[in-house]
């Protein structure tokens, strides 16, 4: 019988230790939803680990009449109880209060599902995106604040010798919505999501989940309503107008399949914004 290969565990206190042992080497842990299925994904478990859930500040939420602050290690049910009320802020309350299943919201963390890199059906990435969400990195050389799109687009590079600390939210939406299609097959993972927030000026932000590999706003399709009314119908008769996604093929779903259901996906977020709007 092969020995079970040793592996090196860091319960981190504080930051500063946490940063220390990622700069050792270590793989940051949070949650653990994703990188415990690492080998049911055909990947190895790293050797060394650093544990994020003893340092308080990565728990704090911070709500001011202008922004709200959460901590990275916040829980999608945290997450969810933190918002709930308030007011702009109800499309990151659906999708953290419906991401998954009832037992990975109360263990999977803020932090860990932006910066699963490998994982593109993470419901809070277009949530955020639409809020102009920024994170806050923390690394040897200080702290650092990026938008959240950046960070998307860059988060394998930049954490290698840093830890998602923060993620900053400015209070600007009147109103937001997110919607969803998970399908059987597909257990909690939805083939594709639709996220919207409405500004004070009537623009409107749309954002797009797990259809590409990475969240992106659809700015095409910001661009096509403008700041006029639009009804649900005709948003959805623009998103497949201004189409510029390409699919990613998955063993829940096609790309063309994700891409297809985006105009009725638009249309539920469009009715569920001019409800709450």
């Amino acid at each position: 019988m092969l020995d079970k290969p040793q592996r090196h565990v860091v319960f981190a206190e504080s930051l500063d230790v946490a940063i220390e042992a990622l700069a050792g080497g270590a793989s940051v842990l949070a949650g653990g939803t994703w990188m415990m299925r690492a080998e049911r994904r055909g990947e190895p478990l790293p050797a060394s680990v650093v544990l994020l859930d003893r340092i308080p500040a990565l728990s704090e939420v911070v709500v001011t009449d202008t922004g709200v602050t959460l901590g990275a290690g916040l829980t999608h049910v945290a997450v969810a109880n933190a918002l709930k009320g308030l007011a702009g802020l109800q499309g990151i309350v659906t999708a953290a209060s419906s991401a998954a299943n009832p037992a990975i919201r109360h263990a999977a963390t803020l932090g860990g599902n932006l910066a699963a890199s490998d994982f593109p059906a993470a419901d809070l990435a277009p949530a955020l995106l639409v809020q102009g969400a920024e994170v806050e990195l923390a690394s040897r050389s200080g702290s650092d604040r990026m938008p959240l799109g950046a960070f998307l687009a860059e988060r394998r590079a930049r954490l290698r010798s840093a830890i998602l600390v923060r993620v900053h939210l400015p209070r600007e939406a009147v109103a937001s919505a997110h919607a969803r299609l998970p399908l059987r097959k597909a257990g909690d993972y939805p083939v594709a999501i639709v996220s919207l927030a409405r500004l004070p000026s009537g623009a409107l932000r749309v954002a797009v989940g797990s259809v590409e590999p990475v969240a992106r706003r659809w700015t095409a399709l910001e661009a096509a309503i403008g700041t006029r009314p639009i009804s649900p119908d005709e948003a959805a008769r623009l998103a497949l107008a201004h189409m510029d996604f390409e699919g990613r093929d998955g063993v829940e779903a096609d790309g063309w399949y994700r891409v297809a259901v985006l105009p009725a996906l638009v249309k539920r977020a469009m009715e569920d914004l001019e409800a709450r709007a």
